[in-house]
């Protein structure tokens, strides 16, 4: 057979990594936000204080979304079963699907939109941006402080906005962009610690831990291999990347913090709850200048990612 149609993975993936490039986010309609509010719904349906019940969420939602994706790979396969017609339509199907789950374009517009505004000594509309990048409250943040929160960020969705999608969309293709984007979006919906999904989130966050394993530790990898340090992040890597709470985050930063030079880590304040993380790194504590390095930094990692995941896609698919 023609190793056209089973190259439409790898091209898939690759345009989807332009489209990201060029489009970012919609501002509207966003598929990811399209699925949140199915995800509500269902949550309002599904509720109660067990986790069985949160296991049935996810369950659904994650099972349907790789479903989804499946189907209509299949569908496409059968309304277009000449080859060449049939690998145009799996490329783009795939594109489409990459270019919904990538974050990457925008995670790093948001660190530099944080960069702008404490450059410019506004720590009001920066303490407003933080809620882009992640949840701590940024109420009582200085210029450090917002740095600090915007790198570790960085560090770690860089991981979660582009490492793993492509990693999964590489191995198992539509149905693994789809089901790792679920997965992902309903930790940040219900899997946080909290009275009302301490149990009915449990199994979206361990879920999402299971998920990232091997993704964080890829983008630890990466990050050695293309940050300006690598003996840096390697050894920081290695030394305390297993000493954040999270199984994941911590080989992320870790690695960032090598890199960079940082230490990052320290008390972070999440509403009414403070979280104490085990400093990470040698250097000084990150200072507004930082940021826009670490923008640099988790582009090239992202880059890294994308030809990784392409290549990795290219290779499975001539061996199928």
């Amino acid at each position: 057979m023609s190793p056209v149609p089973h190259l439409s993975r790898a091209a898939g993936l690759a345009l989807g990594v332009v489209l990201d490039a060029v489009f970012a986010d919609p501002r509207r309609g966003h598929p990811v936000a399209l699925f949140g509010r199915a995800a509500a719904a269902l949550e309002r349906r599904l509720y109660g204080d067990a986790r069985p019940r949160g296991v049935a969420h996810v369950a659904i939602l994650v099972a349907g979304s790789a479903a989804l994706g499946a189907a209509t790979e299949r569908a496409l396969a059968r309304r277009h079963p000449q080859t060449t017609k049939a690998a145009v339509a799996r490329t783009l199907l795939t594109a489409a699907a990459t270019w919904a789950v990538l974050g990457g374009t925008t995670l790093a517009r948001e660190g530099a939109a944080m960069a702008d505004r404490l450059e410019a000594g506004d720590l009001d509309a920066a303490r407003k941006r933080l809620p882009h990048l992640c949840g701590r409250d940024p109420s009582a943040l200085d210029a450090p402080e917002l740095a600090r929160a915007t790198i570790e960020s960085l560090a770690e969705n860089t991981s979660d906005a582009v490492v793993a999608p492509l990693f999964w969309g590489a191995l198992a293709g539509v149905p693994g962009l789809l089901a790792y984007r679920a997965i992902n979006t309903l930790d940040a919906m219900v899997g946080h610690r909290s009275p009302r999904y301490e149990r009915f989130g449990w199994a979206a966050a361990r879920l999402d831990d299971a998920a990232n394993y091997l993704p964080a530790r890829l983008t630890g990898l990466l990050t050695v291999l293309v940050g300006p340090d690598r003996g840096g992040a390697l050894a920081v890597l290695l030394r305390d990347g297993h000493r954040h709470p999270s199984p994941n985050a911590g080989r992320c930063e870790a690695a960032f913090a090598g890199a960079l030079g940082l230490t990052l880590g320290g008390a972070n304040v999440y509403g009414t709850r403070v979280e104490h993380r085990p400093e990470m790194g040698d250097g000084p504590k990150p200072e507004v200048r930082d940021i826009r390095r670490a923008v640099r930094l988790a582009r090239k990692v992202s880059l890294a990612a994308a030809a990784t995941a392409i290549t990795t896609a290219a290779l499975l698919c001539r061996r199928s």
